[in-house]
């Protein structure tokens, strides 16, 4: 299941209320921007952790030799998910069956496929308790990973405020409604990291 990360959303643009001072918005823009990169990063690094969860994507770029060429399975039958735990390709041409087939075996994912006729059937296996408690562990940790990088953005944000204060291109006033504003992003993407996770492991148990 790929993760969706929702950074903070908010439009609210902040302006000296001194028409001689520079204002805070380019300063909030690039935590905004590198907010988004974090989370599509954690997204990524949380999505490739396997739960009990298949997903079409687990096998639908996966390269098959057919007629000499290598083509992803996504190009050569229609996937779907059936609950709780199969992925079902329904293979175009009958000639590409044996290799979808033996692309899946030979991935090494855990899945157990039978073919009838066109249709194969993929069905991954339930995780053990042991390595549903070592996936947690993983998912757990690599959350923390971008709870860092999110505080270090924000350390980062609030160090440019300070030195736009001290060069007086900001006013103290606006310093203080800058602290205010990065800590309300940084809210946000700590709130969504935790949101994420939580789904992850409800996964996991599945």
């Amino acid at each position: 299941c790929r993760a969706r990360i929702t950074p903070y959303a908010g439009r609210d643009e902040f302006k000296s209320a001194h028409p001689a001072y520079e204002s805070m918005d380019p300063y909030l823009k690039e935590l905004d921007e590198r907010l988004k990169i974090i989370a599509a990063k954690f997204a990524e690094e949380i999505g490739a952790v396997r739960s009990g969860r298949p997903s079409v994507d687990m096998v639908g770029n996966l390269q098959v030799n057919y007629f000499e060429q290598m083509v992803p399975v996504n190009q050569l039958g229609t996937l779907s998910v059936v609950p709780p735990r199969e992925i079902r390709i329904t293979i175009w041409d009958k000639n590409a069956v044996t290799g979808v087939s033996k692309a899946i075996e030979d991935a090494k994912a855990g899945f157990s496929v039978a073919a009838e006729g066109t249709i194969i059937h993929a069905n991954l296996p339930a995780l053990s308790n042991e390595r549903r408690e070592e996936l947690g562990k993983l998912v757990k940790k690599v959350t923390e990973k971008f709870r860092i990088e999110v505080r270090s953005a924000r350390e980062d944000a609030i160090k440019k405020l300070k030195a736009a204060e001290d060069k007086k291109t900001i006013t103290e006033d606006d310093l203080e409604s800058g602290k205010e504003a990065v800590q309300k992003r940084v809210n946000a993407a700590n709130e969504s990291l935790e949101t994420e996770l939580n789904k992850k492991i409800a996964e996991l148990s599945e």
